[in-house]
């Protein structure tokens, strides 16, 4: 065994060792607890982030422990391919999106194998391949087939001068990213599929994710967001019924106005003649529909000149266009109750309308002033009619039969979950598989054509899409009839991709199916790694994606994922300087030199290039934006990449946000150093005789007594509270202790060899490489990844003495060791006889002795 620890040698050769020996390739074994452990596959981007290598360390840890307990273990990877910021790469840097992809993934792929994951690479899979989006496409046409896929207009950005759709990110301060335009909001035929039929089971089954984080779970009802109300409708006058859903029908007497969205048909028929209108129209075209935007936006809205008829009072109220309202919510219209809805109440006093009052508070010393904000809460009826007196209760449901009788409304469940638009008039994404006939309509692909593979030799500069200036891939007949048709040109929403690889992972060797029998195998997931900015989009469609495949009969289970940890952001310090302009030009952490006091407190920093002062920017989230990103492979280099690892797990728990340190990184290098020199020490002494456990003394058994300790904690920390970095310092205590254990005994060296056996172990799922190595320095000849994780020995736990606290009037005086079995007289009488006690009680009067049994003596004196 070398006397120096050097990473990189030791790192390569256990990357060589599991990759020969395929180490982590598994297949299905029916009669073996199979353990399915995943974390969520990466964008190609060119390069690992720390955010990654925290994750996938979390994985592989997991993974690891789990392969030790003797399940069956699958840690697969892969590639979440196609998207928007391949296109912006192409254009930046004038390369095909799918040879950047590509040329991504290998270099990618590299650095997660330098990290040491034990990955099954067998199953990989790139999303951007035919072969996985084939089966994306035939299950479409099958939800197709089902009824569960629909196409209508749906209102989008619309870039005029490039003639594409855009992201909401792609639209700035109203503009397009790259062209610059005026962003449009355009109305155009998108593909829809049916999450809202599968609504109440996608909030019911929540109900089963007893182990996913209860924010998370939270997140996910607010976002389906299940509401009880009442559909109505107002009479337009010359133009039929106006419906809209309230969930406050106690409040319907209140309606002072009714408002549509500017796309509404309402709105069109009155621009028609009126010029304003149309002006009014066509701004509202411009403008964002975030939640957020729309939340604190200004409010907007004209007159249409239509009245709607109250459906109880008969009285005409104004429908005004009003640019709060959205087309794709409901119907486009709601009613207005300015006295208790805020945004209402804004509306109406921007415009002078009325703000009737028809709630008032239960209990009179509540204090509110309409004229100020509206009033909310709910209450007692008041000014409406037959209902005063009523609690907003009791008037639900009154309201709700009377609407009924009248054949003008019906109690409804409505959901906050809108249809998931799938469709996207973007190039790199998988093509839809629909052939529009002008005779037969949009017609799925046969199964036998599939896939339809996207063109990936493209000139492609962001001016739309190059396969709809593509007649050799969109002109073809219809597979009905027979006539000249055209393929749809909309490729996929990446969510599709994500919403169901963990299943294709699972039947990756499968080339006649989108599953086999191997996915029961192996699904549900059991733990699912992931950030928390993934907890509402991802994990919903997912779960809906599950359920459809379910309902296909390719799954049998309900759910995808058993367990989920969502772990916590990796910040780093960030340092700036400030421009003639008063801009800001972002420094690396590692570019700046920074002098600390004793406590650790920067004082100041300086850039090394030219020592001038930079400002420190605190400390945020690793960026491009802040250039405060540590590249991981640069710490590889440096220190290899089990300290990296080390490092990452012992900083803060999983779910937490990790603060990056370079002194911290240099610390958990010198321990491994200090592990290495423990096992080098002790293996040069020579062989070691097995343990005699009935001829220990009283230190070694306190050694073997710190074994089990640890390993029964360390157990726990992995397992039940995922809790590394608990684990970590545990390891490093029972390290200490062996280094103080100054024993070359024949029993001595062996408590010690099973100290440090067990403190290999482990960490093994930590820090793999260096674990591989010094198992075989310790003598095994067997494979460490396969070894039995170390079982407590209970007996080792049984102490012969403790070590007892005695404070004399509350104050620590001394420590003593008694018999673990000594009474409470026994204990009482070697505290008053301990040396350093006995000089504070000496000359005193003693008042009363506290004992607390296996923990302190207080001795009261006065």
């Amino acid at each position: 065994m070398k006397e120096q620890y050097h990473p990189q040698s030791i790192e390569a050769n256990a990357q060589q060792h599991w990759d020969q020996n395929k180490s982590f390739e598994v297949t299905e074994q029916p009669d073996k607890e199979k353990f399915y452990c995943l974390s969520m596959f990466p964008y190609p981007s060119g390069r690992l982030h720390m955010g990654h290598v925290r994750n996938y360390t979390i994985g592989d840890v997991i993974t690891r422990y789990q392969r030790m307990q003797g399940k069956n273990v699958l840690q697969p990877m892969g590639w979440d391919a196609f998207g928007l910021p391949a296109e912006n790469a192409a254009i930046k840097n004038k390369v095909a999106p799918a040879k950047w992809t590509y040329e991504n993934i290998e270099y990618m792929k590299d650095q997660l194998k330098s990290l040491g994951f034990g990955y099954d690479w067998s199953r990989e899979v790139a999303t951007c391949h035919p072969e996985y989006y084939r089966w994306e496409q035939w299950f479409f046409t099958k939800l197709m087939e089902k009824g569960l896929v629909y196409k209508k207009n749906a209102i989008v950005n619309w870039d005029p001068v490039d003639q594409t759709v855009l992201a909401n990110e792609q639209v700035i301060d109203g503009r397009g990213w790259r062209s610059g335009a005026l962003v449009e909001r355009k109305e155009i035929p998108q593909w829809f599929l049916k999450i809202t039929d599968y609504a109440d089971e996608l909030l019911a089954d929540l109900d089963k994710l007893e182990h996913w984080p209860e924010q998370v779970r939270t997140m996910q009802r607010n976002w389906i967001g299940r509401s009880e109300g009442v559909e109505l409708s107002f009479h337009v006058e010359g133009d039929g019924d106006l419906t809209v859903f309230t969930t406050r029908p106690d409040t319907l007497m209140g309606v002072t106005y009714v408002g549509v969205a500017p796309q509404h048909p309402l709105a069109l028929k009155a621009a028609e003649n009126n010029a304003e209108m149309a002006a009014f129209l066509e701004e509202c075209s411009h403008m964002k529909t975030a939640e957020a935007d729309m939340a604190t936006m200004e409010k907007k809205g004209m007159d249409t000149g239509f009245k709607a008829i109250h459906p109880i009072s008969g009285e005409p109220v104004p429908v005004f266009v009003a640019n709060f309202v959205l087309m794709e919510y409901g119907s486009g219209a709601v009613m207005a109750v300015p006295g208790h809805d805020q945004r209402d109440w804004e509306f109406a006093t921007k415009y002078d309308l009325p703000i009737k009052q028809v709630i008032q508070p239960i209990d009179p010393s509540v204090e509110y002033d309409l004229s100020k904000e509206a009033f909310t809460d709910k209450g007692e009826l008041v000014n409406s009619g037959e209902f005063d007196g009523l609690t907003s209760e009791d008037a639900f449901k009154a309201i709700a039969f009377h609407l009924k009788s009248a054949g003008r409304g019906e109690v409804q469940v409505n959901f906050r979950l809108r249809d998931w638009g799938v469709s996207r008039q973007r190039y790199w994404g998988a093509p839809i598989p629909v052939i529009n006939c002008d005779s037969c309509g949009s017609v799925p692909v046969p199964e036998k054509d599939l896939p339809v593979v996207l063109p990936t030799d493209v000139d492609f500069d962001g001016s739309g899409s190059p396969i709809k200036s593509m007649p050799e891939f969109y002109e073809t007949s219809c597979p009905k009839c027979g006539k000249p048709a055209t393929r749809e040109t909309d490729t996929f929403d990446t969510f599709m991709e994500s919403s169901w690889y963990y299943a294709r992972y699972a039947s990756r060797s499968c080339d006649n199916a989108m599953l086999d029998d191997a996915a029961n195998y192996w699904a549900p997931v059991d733990q699912y790694i992931g950030g928390i900015e993934h907890a509402i989009l991802h994990l919903l469609y997912s779960r809906f994606f599950h359920k459809l495949m379910r309902d296909l009969g390719l799954v049998n289970s309900d759910e995808p994922f058993e367990r989920l940890l969502t772990q916590g952001m990796v910040l780093a310090e960030t340092y700036y300087r400030e421009d003639e302009k008063g801009g800001q030009s972002w420094f690396s952490p590692q570019e700046v030199s920074v002098q600390r006091d004793d406590k650790g407190q920067l004082t100041s920093a300086t850039l090394s290039s030219d020592g001038q002062p930079v400002q420190f920017g605190g400390i945020t989230k690793m960026s491009k934006s802040k250039n405060n990103g540590i590249d991981p492979q640069v710490m590889i280099d440096r220190f290899g990449a089990d300290t990296v690892r080390l490092f990452m797990m012992f900083a803060a728990p999983p779910e937490q946000s990790l603060e990056w340190s370079d002194s911290g990184v240099e610390g958990a290098h010198r321990y491994l150093k200090r592990l290495w020199k423990l096992v080098f020490d002790h293996v040069s002494r020579g062989p070691v005789e097995s343990l005699d456990l009935d001829s220990l003394n009283d230190k070694q058994r306190e050694v073997r007594l710190k074994t089990h300790e640890t390993i029964q904690k360390v157990s726990d920390d992995i397992e039940r509270r995922q809790t590394f970095n608990t684990a970590i310092a545990a390891v490093m205590e029972l390290s200490n202790t062996v280094s103080r254990f100054i024993d070359v005994s024949p029993q001595g060296r062996a408590v010690v060899q099973e100290a440090l056996e067990a403190a290999v172990q482990l960490l093994s799922p930590i820090v793999p490489h260096v674990a591989h190595q010094l198992w075989s320095e310790l003598g095994h000849e067997s494979e460490l990844l396969d070894s039995a994780w170390p079982q407590v020995d209970k007996g080792a736990l049984v102490r012969s003495s403790i070590e007892i606290v005695v404070q004399v009037n509350g104050k620590l005086r001394s420590k003593i060791q008694v018999a673990a079995d000594a009474d409470r007289d026994l204990v009482q009488h070697a505290a008053l006889a301990d040396e350093n006690v006995q000089r504070f009680t000496q000359d005193a009067t003693i008042r009363k002795v506290i004992v607390v049994p296996g923990k302190l003596v207080n001795i009261v004196v006065g």
